[in-house]
């Protein structure tokens, strides 16, 4: 496991919680993205037994999630929206490198770098969240516990996978050079009720 290199402010959670609405609607477009997003990579990796069977798993689980963040959106009275451009994973995709190992390398650490900061957000969210004496509102709090630590685990399963195809050192060296720029990226990017 690595640690991100930027944490992101308490306030930031503030922010989410005085536009929970818009914050569940983004989160609903993140998860379906990341449904996508594995199942591509299952598909592009075919040759690759592990890429394919971990991909299909986590993009059933992403769809999971998003399932029940479309159910917390319906008891709110909230409709499914287009998505929208995200300029945080748009400007980490931009440091994905040409040629295939590079390309298969940096996918994959990215991938696992926008779980880690998916990880810390909805940790954040997740402390943020009243306890509540209400049913809804304990299940809301929970529901946020359990994807903070799904996504934690997401973040070891594509460095995993990593490794298995490149080695370690190779894998260190790149991980560190994605964490600099996630780092300076996230510390430049404004608060705003969404995941990213």
């Amino acid at each position: 496991m690595f640690k991100l290199r930027y944490q992101t402010p308490s306030d930031w959670a503030k922010t989410v919680l005085d536009d929970f609405d818009a914050f569940l609607i983004d989160h609903a477009g993140a998860e379906k993205k990341a449904s996508g997003m594995a199942m591509s990579m299952a598909l592009h990796y075919a040759d690759k037994p592990d890429i394919v069977s971990a991909m299909i798993d986590l993009s059933i689980e992403e769809l999971e999630h998003f399932r029940e963040v479309v159910k917390l959106m319906t008891a709110r009275q909230l409709q499914l929206q287009k998505d929208e451009k995200d300029p945080y994973v748009n400007q980490l995709r931009k440091q994905v490198r040409n040629g295939r190992d590079d390309y298969f390398l940096d996918r994959l650490l990215l991938g696992g770098v926008i779980e880690a900061r998916g990880a810390e957000r909805f940790g954040l969210v997740a402390a943020a969240l009243p306890e509540g004496d209400s049913s809804a509102e304990h299940e809301l709090k929970a529901f946020y516990q359990a994807i903070t630590r799904s996504e934690d685990r997401h973040q070891g399963l594509f460095i995993e996978l990593a490794e298995n195809h490149f080695p370690a050192a190779v894998v260190a060296a790149r991980l560190d050079q994605l964490l600099d720029f996630e780092a300076q990226l996230v510390s430049t990017l404004p608060a705003r009720a969404a995941l990213h």
